[in-house]
């Protein structure tokens, strides 16, 4: 077997759009890195516009910037930045990462003292202190109907109720995992090589289940390393978010159906995510009427699960 030798340990890839605030605090944290082995930093930009690219022209010279002439979406960006890369290991970074300045050599020396692990991933700190969701269960019909129902919340620490949110999960405890989101991946080159590169199909989501599924059915494990953390700016809840990210999250999630599953097993789960809209819009309903103070709130997220179901039973296609 002939031994490959690597220019470095660690290739990091940070994809940035239009967020040059946060790009430089990442790339500041990344400069900070206590580590002993040598790495490279590659940021792959999607055609900002807000300065970014010139502010790491100018203030990281020894970062290798690739400019793109439009936005190519998360997973074709990251797989532009790992083709060119001649690391170990493949970190990949969220653009509004804080990486403290242990983080990658104590994830680095896992990886090496860990043969098996395709990939690992920190746990991840939310704006206020708390550690977020950062890993999920592969989406099945049962535990898309359990959150659907809310089982996971009225059994919540059963695990045959928990949802593909994995409510009842330890975040204190390093764990395999079904599948490892995609904010902060550290990637075995040699797993990489055997499973592909990011599916460049998916252009906004979807992209890290369908490779963490990638990864299981080759046989490596996924695993949630609990022994370090990085601050998320984008890790903050969800209750806000747009209709447009929603949308974008169902869609990517049906890809994933219609790729690894049959027609009947992507009908079933097409139709519990109709079912969990109806479901909120009923409920949203009765709170509207019950909690005056809170009607702004909850008129928006009735409106933004009714048009969660226009848009699954094709009334309407595009969403500002």
């Amino acid at each position: 077997m002939e031994l490959t030798i690597f220019k470095h340990e660690l290739s990091i890839v940070v994809v940035s759009w239009n967020a040059k605030k946060y790009v430089e605090e990442c790339l500041t944290s990344l400069h900070n890195q206590n580590l002993s082995v040598p790495i490279e930093i590659i940021v792959v930009d999607n055609a900002s516009t807000d300065g970014t690219p010139e502010m790491v022209q100018k203030k990281f010279f020894d970062v290798t910037l690739i400019r793109n002439n439009k936005n190519l979406g998360f997973a074709k960006a990251n797989n532009i930045g790992m083709r060119v890369a001649n690391g170990k290991y493949y970190c990949l970074i969220n653009s509004d990462v804080n990486v403290p300045t242990e983080c990658l050599q104590t994830m680095y020396e896992y990886m090496e003292q860990h043969p098996d692990v395709g990939v690992s991933g920190p746990s991840m700190l939310a704006v206020d202190g708390h550690i977020a969701r950062s890993c999920m269960r592969f989406p099945t019909i049962w535990n898309s109907m359990c959150n659907s129902l809310s089982l996971n919340r009225m059994f919540k620490g059963i695990s045959i109720f928990g949802s593909f949110l994995m409510n009842d999960f330890d975040w204190t405890k390093t764990s395999e995992v079904d599948v490892l989101n995609g904010w902060f991946l550290v990637v075995r080159r040699e797993a990489a090589d055997v499973v592909g590169l990011l599916d460049e199909d998916f252009f906004m989501y979807g992209e890290d289940i369908d490779w963490s599924y990638r990864f299981y059915k080759a046989g490596w494990k996924r695993i949630y390393f609990a022994g370090v953390s990085a601050l998320h700016y984008g890790g903050a809840s969800s209750k806000v978010a747009s209709t447009k990210f929603y949308i974008e999250m169902h869609k990517a999630n049906l890809q994933y159906w219609r790729k690894h599953h049959s027609s009947l097993g992507v009908f079933g789960y097409w139709l519990t995510i109709l079912f969990h809209h109806l479901i909120r819009v009923s409920a949203y309903s009765l709170l509207y009427l019950s909690r005056r103070k809170e009607v702004a709130a909850i008129s928006f997220k009735a409106k933004r699960s009714a048009s969660c179901i226009a848009w699954l039973v094709g009334l309407r296609s595009e969403w500002s």
